[in-house]
């Protein structure tokens, strides 16, 4: 098996904010930067250790400043939700370059309390403003129909498909006490109108809105060799990146994400592993219909067969596939940019650290999706270097 960068890149830090889900008391900044100080602890390294940096909020330089580093590399890369699949690839580059030694990836969001929060609207000249936003497609439960309703029927399959992602997915957040929604569902319950949201969407298909942070630490293999972190340790053995177009009524098949198929296939080839090698799997699921398109559009699955392998439980406690075992953006989640927490997941995962366990998990898939279906990330990651 070759991999990306020879193995030589590692995870030594992965953290959340103390708390996650309502915090009006905490400004985004301090989500960044709490998050941020819990990762390096968990790295066993400090803010002086740190020469590369990079997030989305806040520009980068502001988040150095407030935690004494002087960065050398800086990534302020933003294409949505799955910014901080990049931004491991991009620190990944920087350090087998040397651009940079110990790369600090921070995440924080107000998106529930909206604390020290800006909000800057599009341009009522840009492309979406003029075409989607006049049929009304200005929210994401809004744009997102049309796709989904063409998955749907492209496949024969039902709303009753997008039902089962939700009830397999509150299995895994059942037990999580860090999760936001934790009662158990059932396909009936999830359909029930009287929570429509936006047809085919009810409430429970719709991502969480939460407030929270978490942050990463990445550095060279040898360096993560002598820090007190050194055995838990999570190695990058591959990723990718795409775009489509930055409107849904644009992509060449609202049915299946030429960003997905893309960056994907390039994780999947820099890794050197086949689907078989993947353990356990984390689908940016901001909507229900997206961990569908992504079992088919990665190649998890053939086409149409996404529905009946969720059903079957493939992707439930106990499955072939364990899939988003944090609960996802649908019950664990949601900030406004999900990515990095299915990021952190996947490292406690592969630590053995995660509450719910998927037994002996040494590769982790993780698939995130930004702005839509404008841009996707993808990272492969293992407990070994490869």
């Amino acid at each position: 098996m070759t991999s990306m960068h020879g193995g030589n890149v590692a995870i030594v830090g992965a953290a959340e904010t103390e708390s996650i889900g309502v915090l009006p008391e905490t400004s985004t900044l301090r989500l960044h930067t709490e998050a941020a100080r819990r990762a390096l602890a968990d790295a066993g390294l400090t803010p002086a250790d740190v020469d590369g940096i990079a997030n989305v909020g806040p520009f980068p330089y502001e988040i150095a400043d407030r935690l004494g580093i002087t960065p050398r590399w800086i990534d302020g890369t933003m294409v949505g939700g799955c910014s901080f699949m990049l931004h491991v690839r991009h620190a990944a580059a920087a350090i087998a370059s040397g651009a940079a030694s110990v790369v600090l990836i921070t995440h924080g969001e107000s998106g529930r309390s909206r604390f020290g929060t800006s909000y800057a609207p599009r341009s009522e000249i840009d492309p979406v403003a003029q075409f989607e936003w006049t049929y009304g497609a200005m929210m994401p439960p809004a744009a997102f129909t049309v796709p989904a309703l063409r998955f749907l029927h492209d496949r024969d399959m039902t709303r009753e498909d997008l039902a089962e992602v939700v009830v397999a997915q509150r299995e895994w957040a059942a037990p999580n006490p860090r999760a936001m929604k934790r009662t158990p569902t059932t396909v009936e319950q999830v359909l029930d109108d009287r929570g429509l949201i936006a047809y085919p969407f009810t409430k429970d298909m719709c991502c969480l809105v939460t407030d929270g942070g978490g942050a990463l630490v990445l550095t060279s293999a040898e360096r993560a060799a002598d820090l007190p972190s050194a055995d838990r340790a999570v190695y990058l053995l591959g990723s990718g990146e795409s775009a489509e177009s930055s409107m849904v009524s644009r992509m060449s098949d609202p049915g299946s994400s030429q960003a997905f198929r893309r960056a994907s296939a390039e994780a999947f080839a820099t890794a050197g592993i086949e689907h078989a090698d993947v353990d356990h799997l984390m689908g940016y699921d901001a909507f229900a219909h997206l961990p569908l398109y992504i079992l088919e559009d990665l190649g998890f699955v053939g086409r149409g067969e996404s529905g009946a392998f969720i059903r079957e439980g493939h992707t439930r406690p106990g499955g072939s596939l364990p899939m988003n075992t944090n609960g996802g953006g649908l019950s664990y989640t949601h900030t406004g940019m999900y990515g990095m927490f299915a990021i952190t997941e996947a490292v406690r995962q592969l630590r053995g650290e995660a509450v719910v366990p998927v037994p002996d998990a040494r590769i982790s898939f993780v698939q995130g999706v930004g702005v839509y279906f404008s841009a996707a990330g993808s990272l492969v990651l293992s407990r070994d270097r490869g």
